[in-house]
Parts: structure tokens; C-alpha cells; sequence
């Protein structure tokens, strides 16, 4: 049986805000959390993304660009070219071609989006700050290629590390509603956010957050309201 794998990203991760991963397994109707695993450089989790294993993977990375940027700036359509050759461009100068190509359209459609960025209320991956997932993709998605995982329908690799695009903001949002739940402000650590993430961990504790219920341990919940 494969182990569920969910990856907590940081295009710059720190010991103070490390990659974090969360391993587990199903059991029918049942998903119990076995280890947290701290990365406190990309290096280090490239390093454990490319370990042989059995598993099944979530990633808040995005996977890819939106069609209309690609088209725009008239890079590769297919998509592992398209991966290569944005792994080969420095920061500043995706910002400074992202944001040519902001800067060209109308206010209030400065970016462009993918097919799914409505359905799961997610920024556009070609944002680069507040949140800067774009530099999310540029590091993660580039170490998992090299790494030789599979992305199904994307690239075809090691069929027994399997690595998704999940959508946790989608999940928070379905239990939470607008309530914030977390800030990387220390200052914004409120006591509001601390009891919605104990509402979260709750819900998915008795199954309100869909078909499966987590399985925790006192250890673990107070770990993940953390």
C-alpha cells in the first residue's frame, strides 16, 4: 500500500519555516498521520523527494504556467520543455518578464490564469509576490523532474512516487469559510487564527471536511495547530 505524502512548499525554506512533510496511510475511511518531516533547504528535500519509496504525494506547488502567458512569451507548449526552459531563467528575470506582461494589460486582468485557478480559488501561478508561487513552481517543480517522479497526464517517471497538485486553500475554505487561519507575521498570530486552526484540525478529525476522518494523536494535533 502507498503512504500518503502532503508537502507543506517554501520556494525558501528556513529553520524557521522549514518545507514540511506530512506522511501517512488510509485505512478504509480513516487517514492516520505517522511523521512529520522538516526540510530546512531545498536541497535537503530534493534529497528526500528522490529516496526510493511507495508513495502518493500532495504538493501547494503549482504544476504548471497558464496557457495564455506560454503562448504570449512564446515558450514551449509541451509541458516538460516549457518546465525546462522556465528552470533555466533567474528570479529577476521571471519577475521582469511576468510583470512585462502585467504591465501590458488592462486593470483588473493583469494576470493571466489557468483553467483551474477559478474552481479552487487559487492565486495565479504566475504571481510572483503575496504569494510568490511562481517562484514556487520555479523551485519545486524542477527538483521533483530531476528527482524522477511521476506526474500523471504531464510526465511520465518512478510510478511509485507519485506527486499531485493539491489545493489545501480549497479544503480551509470549505470548513472555515473567509476566517484567516494562519500568517507568516508573528505579530498577526492571533488568537482569532489559533482557534480556527483547532476548528480545522477538528473538522477533519470527525469527517466534516469530507469522506475520510484524520487520525491523530494529542502530540500530533497540538504539532499541526502550530
Amino acid at each position: 500500500m502507498s503512504a500518503l505524502l502532503g508537502c507543506d512548499f517554501s520556494s525558501s525554506p528556513t529553520r524557521r519555516k522549514p518545507i514540511v512533510l506530512a506522511w501517512g496511510s488510509a485505512q478504509g475511511q480513516r487517514v492516520r498521520l505517522e511523521r512529520l518531516q522538516r526540510c530546512e533547504s531545498l536541497e535537503e528535500w530534493a534529497g528526500v523527494m528522490a529516496l526510493p519509496g511507495d508513495w502518493v504525494g500532495g504538493f501547494d506547488i503549482p504544476f504548471g504556467l497558464p496557457r495564455e502567458l506560454v503562448t504570449t512569451l512564446n515558450w514551449p507548449m509541451n509541458w516538460h520543455a516549457c518546465m525546462l526552459h522556465f528552470a533555466q531563467l533567474e528570479r529577476a528575470d521571471i519577475r521582469a518578464r511576468f510583470k512585462a506582461f502585467c504591465d501590458a494589460r488592462p486593470v483588473g486582468h493583469k494576470f493571466a490564469h489557468r483553467a483551474t485557478d477559478g474552481p479552487a480559488g487559487s492565486s495565479p501561478s504566475m504571481k510572483w509576490v503575496n504569494p510568490p508561487v511562481a517562484f514556487m513552481l520555479h523551485a519545486g517543480v524542477p527538483r521533483l523532474l530531476q528527482a524522477g517522479v511521476h506526474f500523471p497526464g504531464l510526465h511520465a517517471g518512478d510510478m511509485r512516487r507519485v506527486a499531485l497538485e493539491a489545493y489545501p486553500g480549497m479544503l480551509a475554505r470549505a470548513v472555515l469559510g473567509a476566517r484567516s487561519y494562519k500568517s507568516d507575521d508573528r505579530a498577526k498570530q492571533t488568537p482569532e487564527r489559533l482557534i480556527a486552526r483547532k476548528d480545522l484540525i477538528h473538522a477533519l478529525e470527525m469527517g466534516h471536511a469530507g469522506d475520510q476522518r484524520l487520525v491523530l494523536s494529542d502530540a500530533q494535533r497540538d504539532a499541526l495547530v502550530q
